[in-house]
């Protein structure tokens, strides 16, 4: 699915002594069947996009397309041409409900059922799929977040800190959205868990032909995982491009407060010092590659 946002702007507490533009007329572009990153410094807008794009806020000025239907068009009560998108508004928001789930940070806090089969089951269920279609997702659901079968009839609050995440992370597969929005899901796991969330996450993704937004602090997430960037500075549309258009730009990203992968610091270095002069490098994959070929070009020269 296509995801078009045309001069979206919001602003918390409007007309208060606490008023705060959160995102100031910027026009975003998400490429069907792609994971697209968002980064951005602490307060750049990501999440407030996020919750814009799921129907959970409404823009305070713009509009927004999926697949070319317009979603949403902030309301003006002196055009007139716009008396009637308050009621269309909130039809196109029951439909936004339907077409983008989100995976907050520490989802498992959203559990509440009294088993996990039943937790995962509560979105589909309430979107009106019958007991059989409900039962179907909640097991693939369940499958691709990586529960055992056994775990389905447990209480969620006696699992693990991981199993809990993981069984909140299938309540939204379930729901079967168009578009998932990641919110940092893999939010306080170690390297392993957050390998496992996050590239579970995306080769269901694959499987499955779904458009993913992720947002991350995580430089090495982005460049390990997103097809596309986009990078949000001050509440502005800032950068736009592959991962290594946007890591390639190294004192761009520093002035939005933001700073490339490890890695690629790694070999900047080597080539501040003549030792390297190859293109960018963005991930533990790439740089391994690279080492193997710098080392190989040393030994056939000894």
């Amino acid at each position: 699915m296509r995801i078009e946002c045309r001069n979206l702007s919001y602003i918390y507490g409007k007309n208060t002594p606490f008023e705060k533009v959160a995102l100031d007329n910027i026009d975003i572009v998400i490429e069907p069947e792609t994971v697209t990153g968002l980064i951005g410094h602490t307060g750049s807008g990501k999440s407030t996009l996020a919750l814009l794009l799921c129907g959970l806020l409404r823009p305070s000025e713009g509009s927004i397309f999926m697949d070319g239907e317009l979603i949403y068009r902030a309301e003006n009560p002196k055009n007139k041409k716009q008396r009637g998108a308050k009621r269309a508004n909130r039809k196109s928001s029951e439909k936004m409900k339907f077409k983008a789930g989100i995976i907050f940070q520490y989802p498992e806090y959203q559990l509440f059922e009294e088993t996990v089969y039943k937790d995962i089951a509560y979105g589909p269920s309430n979107m009106g799929f019958s007991k059989e279609e409900t039962d179907k997702k909640v097991r693939e659901a369940a499958e691709f977040a990586g529960i055992p079968k056994a775990l389905l009839e447990a209480n969620p609050f006696e699992l693990s800190g991981g199993q809990r995440r993981r069984a909140a992370i299938a309540g939204v597969i379930a729901m079967d959205p168009p578009v998932l929005i990641l919110d940092e899901p893999a939010a306080g796991l170690d390297p392993r868990g957050r390998s496992e969330i996050l590239g579970g996450l995306c080769e269901y993704r694959k499987i499955t032909k779904k458009t993913m937004i992720m947002i991350s602090h995580s430089m090495e997430d982005m460049a390990r995982y997103a097809d596309m960037v986009h990078v949000l500075k001050q509440a502005k549309a800032y950068m736009y491009g592959t991962v290594g258009q946007i890591f390639s730009e190294a004192e761009r990203l520093k002035e939005a407060g933001l700073d490339v992968p490890q890695v690629t610091n790694l070999f900047l270095e080597l080539g501040r010092r003549g030792l390297w002069a190859g293109g960018g490098v963005y991930n533990l994959a790439a740089a391994k590659a690279e080492i193997l070929k710098l080392l190989k070009g040393r030994a056939g020269r000894c």
